[in-house]
């Protein structure tokens, strides 16, 4: 379980390192192109994923500040209980290590930090940031897992 946790923090400090240099390195709204279809730029969401409940007065900030400590803790169980399941391991902790990355956004900051943004004419993909890499590339990972796991001829 160690080199999971270990996995997680790494992606927790490489996150809040990426979130510590646009914060200071941008000024809010400020884009920098680097690819015809990607920028950086710096913004903040206060909702969760695609912005939801973005716009509600604060209340927000606490229950998905709650969420992500309830879904750490039940990961951290899981993970602990999970034992010659590296691809589902893995799913679990590139969403621990999301998880945490955003919520110690919202604690210090009272948003999420965002920077990376993907476009393609007037069409654009929410920005986002290193966790929200690791929340979708677990997620992905998890169903993926569980094809394959259900796949395997029953013994």
């Amino acid at each position: 379980m160690g080199r999971w946790l270990a996995l997680a923090l790494l992606i927790i400090v490489l996150d809040q390192l990426t979130k510590l240099y646009f914060n200071t390195a941008f000024q809010y709204g400020e884009r920098l192109n680097v690819l015809p279809f990607f920028d950086f730029t710096l913004v903040y969401n206060r909702g969760a994923a695609f912005s939801f409940l973005a716009s509600e007065e604060g209340w927000q900030r606490w229950l998905f500040t709650g969420l992500g400590c309830v879904a750490a803790v039940v990961i951290i169980w899981m993970l602990r209980r999970t034992h010659g399941q590296p691809r589902f391991s893995l799913a679990l902790t590139l969403i621990l290590g999301g998880a945490i990355g955003n919520v110690i956004d919202r604690v210090v900051y009272g948003h999420v930090v965002d920077f990376l943004l993907f476009y393609w004419n007037d069409w654009q993909f929410p920005a986002f940031n290193l966790a929200d890499v690791g929340i979708s590339c677990g997620a992905v990972l998890l169903v993926l897992d569980e094809l394959l796991r259900a796949r395997k001829p029953q013994a």
